[in-house]
C-alpha cells in the first residue's frame, strides 16, 4: 500500500497548528482534583505561576483563572471559536448577556465578528473526587466579508452531533462525531449563520475520530482544492496509507484522495479538520484576527472606546453555581435547560 495521500507528517505542539481556513487548535486534557466550595481545586496552588499556569508538566493548570480554572473576560475579534468538549464542563459568559454551562459532548460555536468579549471557566463540580475536563478550541477563520458581522454564539447540544457508528470486516469498531459538515447521510446542521462552514461548497468538515485496537477505515476523497489534517492526539500507533505514525502528531493530507487508516493495537483517537481555504492574507496580534495591520489597530481603538458592550456579570471569571445544570442563556433573553 503507498503512502500516496500523506503531505507531512509533524509534531504535535500547543496549540496544533491547522490549515487555512484555521487558524488553530487549543488542546486541553486536565485531571482536576476535587472541587472546593468556590468551584475551584481543592488543592494548594503554591508554586503555580497563577493567571499564567500553562505549565505542561502538570496534571492540571489554572490557566488564566485565580480561584477556577479556565479564561476570565477577553476579548476576540474576526474569527470563530468552536470549543468541543468531551469531558467536564465549561461555564461561558459575554458581553451580549448570553452565559452557558455545557460539556460532555456538547460543543459551542462563537462567532467574534466585529468584537465580543467572553470567559469561559471550568467550573470543578465534583468535591468528593477527581474532575476530569478535555476539550479542543478551534479557531475558524473569517472571510474579510464577515470580519465585521454581529457577533453569535450558538449551542450545538451532543444529542444533535450526527454519531456514524460502523464496524469494518473484522467486526472491529469505528466512531467518527460530525460537528461540521457530513460524512455519508450525516450532515451536522449549520448552528453560525455568517460562519466560513455554513456555506457548503467550503466543505468545513469538522470530525473526531475513535477507533478500535486493529480497526480499518477509510476517510472518503473530496475536492482537491480542499485542505485537510488528521491530529492523532492520543494511541499507539497508526499506519496511514502504509505509512506508520505515533501518536501526538499531525498529518496532512491530500484532500482529492482517500486515506486508509488502520489502528494498531491501542484505541487511537483523532481530530480530523477540512475546508476550502479562505486565502486571504491574516494578521493577528493575540485574540484580535484581521487582514492588515490596519484591521487590528482599528480592534484595539474599538475595544479601548467601548469594551465591546462592556461586562454586564458581576465577576470577570463568572460560574454558574455548584447546583446548575446543563444550560444556554442567548443574548435575546431565551433560555434551554439540558
Amino acid at each position: 500500500m503507498s503512502n500516496n495521500s500523506v503531505l507531512n507528517i509533524k509534531p504535535l505542539g500547543f496549540p496544533w497548528q491547522t490549515s487555512d481556513p484555521f487558524l488553530f487548535c487549543a488542546y486541553h486534557n486536565d485531571t482536576f482534583p476535587a472541587g472546593n466550595e468556590q468551584l475551584g481545586p481543592a488543592a494548594s496552588l503554591a508554586g503555580r505561576s497563577i493567571g499564567q499556569d500553562f505549565n505542561p508538566n502538570q496534571e492540571w493548570r489554572m490557566y488564566h483563572g485565580q480561584t477556577v480554572p479556565g479564561f476570565p473576560a477577553h476579548p476576540h475579534v474576526g474569527f470563530e471559536t468552536v470549543t468541543i468538549v468531551t469531558k467536564g464542563l465549561v461555564d461561558h459568559a459575554d458581553s451580549l448577556g448570553a452565559a452557558g454551562r455545557f460539556g460532555n459532548g456538547d460543543v459551542q460555536w462563537m462567532t467574534a465578528g466585529k468584537g465580543v468579549q467572553h470567559s469561559e471557566m471550568f467550573p470543578l463540580l465534583n468535591r468528593d473526587g477527581g474532575n476530569q475536563l478535555e476539550l479542543f478550541q478551534i479557531w475558524l477563520n473569517l472571510p474579510r466579508a464577515s470580519k465585521k458581522v454581529e457577533p453569535h454564539f450558538a449551542m450545538l447540544w451532543s444529542d444533535q452531533v450526527p454519531h456514524y457508528q460502523a464496524e469494518d470486516a473484522q467486526g472491529n469498531a469505528i466512531s467518527v462525531k460530525i460537528i461540521s459538515g457530513r460524512l455519508g447521510d450525516l450532515e451536522a446542521p449549520v448552528v453560525s449563520p455568517n460562519s466560513w462552514a455554513a456555506d457548503p461548497e467550503n466543505q468545513v468538515n469538522i470530525w473526531t475520530i475513535e477507533l478500535a485496537p486493529g480497526a480499518e477505515w477509510t476517510i472518503p476523497a473530496g475536492d482537491p482544492a480542499l485542505k485537510r489534517d488528521l491530529h492523532y492526539y492520543r494511541g499507539d500507533q497508526l499506519q496511514v496509507d502504509g505509512q506508520a505514525v505515533r501518536s501526538q502528531h499531525t498529518i496532512q493530507l491530500k484532500a482529492g484522495e482517500a486515506t486508509t487508516l488502520i489502528n494498531g493495537s491501542e484505541p487511537s483517537f483523532m481530530l480530523f479538520l477540512q475546508g476550502r481555504p479562505i486565502d486571504e492574507p491574516v494578521v493577528q496580534h493575540g485574540p484580535f484576527v484581521g487582514n492588515s495591520q490596519g484591521d487590528i489597530q482599528q480592534a484595539f481603538r474599538n475595544y479601548q472606546q467601548d469594551q465591546f458592550g462592556g461586562w454586564p456579570w458581576s465577576r470577570a471569571d463568572q460560574t454558574h453555581g455548584p447546583d446548575r445544570g446543563r444550560f444556554a442563556k442567548y443574548a435575546d433573553g431565551k433560555v434551554v435547560e439540558k
